[in-house]
């Protein structure tokens, strides 16, 4: 009987990963708004208009290719060694304040790397207050200062911007090695600090690259710093190819060039991020074994991690409050207001509606477990790794054919005269937005699925809930804690977002980050500090609710 019973339940599950059902055509849907742009860009790439690629090799494609190589290798080269350095000191040593570094050095991750750009050029550019003042005290000969406004200062931005993600990874990693790693070490004959380099880091290796992997992927995304620098990069080039030259069709050839990038990188994230379950065998430990450093190294510790977070926190914060106060009263009007509103409707907007798909894939992946199934979720949520550049021109392409056919056909059909359908829509905006943001909105999401026993689903079932009903009152409430963390950060990702936001907002529908953009393009750093402190506030809420969730020590 219990035989028989079990067999049921196979040819059950297996009817529900075979048949083409409403969670399968939904998971189909979903995959296609992300496989729709990247067809159109690589399409553009398998055939290209040799017109364009002639001006494009004649004129900016070299110093493309160059600029984009450097900048990203520089990030990716300092964020690795201050990320791991970081994480190392504050997850295996004992040094002064390192219980409250651990957690603040994160906070850089809640400013934008426009808002670093501006804030950096404010200070220390040519009419800067400290170019200003070191005029006064050594004469106007400062040839001996750095070109802040050159490659050099993109790449230390973005690296103050972006280390943070380096860094958590990497002491995560660190963390949960916990006292085995080193009494290994120890037990081999090394001594602590040798065997954390010998053991430890290697062991940690697949967490520090796919934390470089995102910062890479970040910078390669990068519009806003890039632009405020006015260092021409492939983000830099298909904005200005599509607002500029008024030429679709060479942004999307430059586009495709950067999908085949950011896929390849995308590839390698996937391959390392595969050897992240055998770095650690057997039952982790969750006590701690740190290094103690004392005297001039503890203390010089303690100066490093303060150093590092006084310039990427405390100088940019308190520069953009100042800024604020400076020009509180002749800028701040009712404009700001419909500024903040449209920005906080578009997040609310993007996040119940990206929150909502993220429910459907994860419920859609849990309950078939083919291959297709699993390969379509992959697909959806590979949109991350797209520049919102790319995106913007991707998913216009199709939208403009769209619309152009509905033109034709209600002319020729119904004899009428008829604008764009979708063209110059929240409607684009909200697409762009679900296939940017539906990766760490599934991640939050399927992490808590994951979490509720398959008896639960056996004994709803066995009380009449299955389909939309078993997901609506057994599920929802369960998964209520991810879906709201999915909606938090979904909802500051948009608020924060430039380039999909600038390159397909209806019009006169401007936001916070539309307005740092306008300003800061116009060398207006005071005026743009308003809007940026509103951003910043706004997204330091995710993460402090991770710094908060984290491991208690």
């Amino acid at each position: 009987m219990l035989e028989n019973t079990k067999k049921t339940k196979i040819a059950v599950y297996r009817g529900h990963s075979k048949a083409f059902d409403g969670w399968l055509l939904s998971t189909v849907i979903i995959s296609g708004f992300v496989i729709a742009p990247l067809a159109v860009i690589l399409f553009s790439f398998l055939s290209p208009s040799g017109e364009i690629w002639t001006h494009l090799m004649e004129t900016v494609l070299t110093d493309l290719l160059i600029n984009t190589v450097k900048m990203v290798s520089g990030v990716f080269a300092v964020t690795l060694v201050l990320g791991v350095s970081l994480a190392w000191l504050t997850a295996a040593c004992n040094f002064p304040g390192r219980q409250f570094f651990s957690w603040v050095l994160l906070l850089p991750m809640a400013i934008p790397t426009y808002v670093f750009a501006f804030v950096g050029l404010g200070l220390f550019d040519f009419t800067g207050p400290v170019q200003t003042k070191l005029r006064l005290i050594y004469g106007p000969d400062l040839s001996w200062f750095p070109n802040f406004r050159s490659t050099g200062g993109v790449i230390t931005i973005m690296s103050l911007a972006l280390y943070p993600y380096v860094y958590l990874l990497a002491r995560n990693a660190f963390i949960t090695q916990g006292r085995q790693a080193l009494e290994a070490a120890q037990m081999l004959g090394y001594s602590r600090v040798s065997g954390f380099f010998r053991v430890s880091l290697p062991l940690a290796r697949p967490w520090i690259v796919g934390g470089s992997m995102l910062v890479i992927m970040e910078a390669l995304a990068d519009f806003g710093a890039v632009s405020i620098f006015n260092y021409t990069t492939f983000t830099t080039a298909i904005y200005k190819a599509w607002f500029g030259l008024f030429s679709l069709s060479a942004a999307a050839q430059l586009s495709s060039i950067l999908v085949v990038f950011v896929l390849i990188l995308f590839l390698v994230e996937q391959k390392m991020r595969s050897r992240m379950l055998f770095t650690q065998a057997g039952r982790q430990s969750k006590e701690v074994y740190r290094i103690e450093l004392q005297g001039f190294i503890g203390w010089g510790s303690f100066f490093f991690c303060g150093i590092i977070f006084f310039i990427a926190f405390v100088l940019p914060i308190g520069q953009l409050l100042v800024w604020s106060l400076e020009v509180y009263r002749e800028e701040f009007d009712g404009g700001y207001g419909s500024l903040f509103i449209n920005s906080l409707l578009l997040g609310l907007m993007g996040a119940f509606i990206i929150s909502f798909c993220a429910l459907l894939l994860s419920y859609s992946a849990r309950r078939r477990k083919d291959k297709v199934t699993r390969g379509l979720v992959r697909i959806a949520t590979l949109g991350y790794a797209l520049p919102g550049t790319v995106l913007a021109v991707g998913i216009f392409i199709p939208i403009s054919f769209f619309d152009d056919s509905l033109i034709y056909l209600q002319k020729k059909i119904l004899n009428m005269d008829a604008g764009p359908l979708l063209q110059g829509t929240v409607v684009v905006m909200m697409i762009a937005y679900l296939v940017r943001f539906m990766s760490p909105a599934f991640l939050s999401v399927n992490s808590a699925m994951e979490r509720v026993r398959q008896s639960l689903d056996d004994a709803s079932r066995v009380m009449g809930l299955k389909g939309p009903m078993l997901l609506l009152q057994l599920y929802l409430p369960v998964l209520k804690g991810g879906i709201l963390t999915a909606a938090t950060i979904v909802l500051v990702d948009i608020m924060k977002e430039m380039p999909i936001t600038l390159m397909t907002r209806p019009f006169g529908w401007d936001t916070l980050s539309v307005k740092i953009f306008e300003l800061t393009s116009e060398g207006e750093w005071e005026r743009a500090a308003i809007p940026a402190i509103t951003l910043v506030l706004t997204s330091l809420i995710p993460v402090i609710f991770l710094t908060s969730h984290s491991e208690k020590e």
